[in-house]
């Protein structure tokens, strides 16, 4: 059972964001009376030639241990500016940022660095490999930098080249290595030091369409088998409603919306967020968990799905003469059922169903 099975009052929080700012174009006590305060008058006056500029305006967000947290919004949403707060790799405004209760805003510089050597794990749009070490040594780098001893981090480091399908190319160099292979890399070197929490922005990005969705397919099945609290930054919307767990919709430093891809793609806040969202195929993130009702006693043995299958994959089903699907938990116990007009309903109610 996730972290997100459970209910709400039950959820362990991993990390804690709460009215934190970023604000660029004054000097930093300038900007941090102005996140004290929240005055958004303040944004739109002219100082030194020019408007002060929020890149993050206010976010404030829970992320649960396991939890796949995705920021989106287009370029210029502060998205990325927002992850790079979280981890204090660029300093806030104000605000506030807790990581298993502790206050990360108040660590030194020493302890946050011993915080994103062994508690946070990064993974970017640009590689970052080092050219003249090889996979093996890029994947044990951070253990090196931790003093761990050889053998034990090339040891770590071939279980992690193995996690991510590398096996066999621990000899060769980056320049080797296809796209997709090096960013195998990263994402194995990031994993090597175990994080507690894991960032990742844009990781796929730069991929072409194919490996990015080859890419997306290794990094679900890492999730299932490692469980990690994540924080995943993209502007692709196709992307973002495929991997998330929950997802915090941006726009001009602001969180505008935050919800599962079922409720944000149902139910959008403003016409903006619909607009976004417009040719997001509903069939294909909407999950068997998110409109399945309680199983019925007594009936015959229904075909059966699991909750993290999506309606694109049910309901064919449904269409070829099923009276109701059955749907079951990771541990394959019947928790649930879904019927064609539980579909048909959801969707007359929100828009057309597709074709």
């Amino acid at each position: 059972m996730t972290s997100l099975s459970l209910p709400p009052g039950e959820r362990r929080i991993k990390l804690a964001c709460r009215d934190l700012w970023k604000i660029y174009g004054v000097p930093p006590r300038e900007a941090a009376q102005i996140a004290r305060t929240g005055d958004r008058a303040a944004l739109q006056r002219e100082r030194y030639g020019r408007k002060p500029l929020a890149a993050v305006a206010g976010a404030s967000f829970d992320i649960h241990e396991a939890e796949i947290f995705v920021l989106m919004g287009l370029s210029g949403s502060g998205k990325s500016t927002l992850l790079r707060c979280l981890t204090r790799l660029i300093e806030p405004s104000g605000g506030s940022v807790t990581l298993d209760g502790e206050n990360l805003l108040a660590a030194d510089r020493r302890r946050m660095t011993e915080l994103r050597r062994k508690a946070m794990g990064m993974v970017f749009q640009n590689f970052g490999l080092l050219p003249h070490l090889t996979v093996l040594d890029n994947v044990a780098f951070p253990l090196r930098v931790q003093g761990i001893d050889r053998p034990t981090r090339e040891a770590r480091a071939r279980d992690m080249t193995g996690l991510v399908g590398l096996r066999g190319r621990e000899d060769q160099f980056p320049a080797q290595l296809s796209g997709g292979q090096q960013q195998r890399v990263g994402i194995a070197r990031s994993l090597a030091a175990e994080p507690e929490i894991w960032f990742l922005d844009e990781p796929f990005s730069a991929l072409d369409p194919l490996i990015r969705r080859q890419m997306q397919d290794e990094f679900i099945r890492l999730q299932k088998m490692l469980r990690k609290t994540i924080v995943f930054v993209t502007h692709d919307v196709q992307e973002a409603f495929r991997l998330a767990d929950r997802i915090a919709i941006m726009r001009d430093g602001a969180v505008v919306q935050i919800g599962t891809p079922a409720e944000i793609a149902l139910v959008p806040a403003n016409d903006y967020i619909a607009e976004f969202l417009r040719d997001v195929p509903l069939l294909r993130v909407i999950r068997a968990a998110d409109v399945m009702r309680p199983a019925t006693d007594g009936k015959p043995a229904l075909p059966q799905f699991s909750t993290e299958d999506v309606l694109e994959d049910i309901l064919p089903v449904l269409l070829g003469g099923a009276a109701a699907v059955g749907i079951c938990d990771a541990a394959g116990t019947l928790v649930g059922e879904i019927a064609a007009a539980d579909i048909s309903g959801l969707f007359g109610t929100q828009r057309a169903m597709p074709a």
